[in-house]
């Protein structure tokens, strides 16, 4: 069996050099803006909604490799997928990544973003690898910008001192 370790840098990596649904819609029909102040990372994400499924979706920014891989990660996972879904799988990757969720125990829909399982470890790491699911869910609530330290973002989850 592989090394998780290794696939999780593995991945991060090649999500990183080579990110999926990375550049901008003409016309989204939904869009948010990410902060991380902590890390510093920026995220715009853009998605087209069509029959309460997304239809288009794309990200731009400046970012650590966690977090752009987990955009990229998170946007070929939402692509196709409808309103529901994607916020069921929000909230499964946030509880996965804060330590919330064992994927072990408890049936998820995460399949390949459990790769992202490691980062729990990492508390300074949890809110960049969770920015781009802030930014999804504000896109879908029609929420202009979120911040990984907003206390009205109902996906606010402090993580030690991060």
């Amino acid at each position: 069996m592989a090394d998780p370790k290794a696939l999780y840098q593995e991945v991060i990596l090649d999500h990183n050099r080579k990110p999926r649904n990375f550049g901008r819609l003409e016309q989204p029909s939904h869009e948010a803006q990410g902060h991380n102040p902590l890390c510093g990372d920026h995220l715009s994400l853009a998605l087209n909604l069509e029959n309460e499924s997304i239809a288009a979706i794309a990200f731009k920014g400046e970012s650590c490799a966690i977090c752009k891989a987990s955009a990229s990660m998170m946007t070929v996972a939402v692509k196709g997928k409808s309103r529901k879904e994607a916020e069921q799988l929000i909230e499964e990757f946030r509880g996965m990544a804060t330590g919330e969720l064992d994927c072990g125990k408890v049936p998820h829909h995460l399949g390949r973003l459990l790769v992202f399982s490691g980062v729990r470890d990492l508390p300074t790491r949890v809110k960049c690898a969770i920015l781009p699911w802030h930014t999804l869910h504000a896109a879908l609530h029609s929420v202009a910008s979120t911040s990984t330290e907003s206390g009205d973002d109902p996906m606010h989850a402090p993580i030690g001192n991060a």
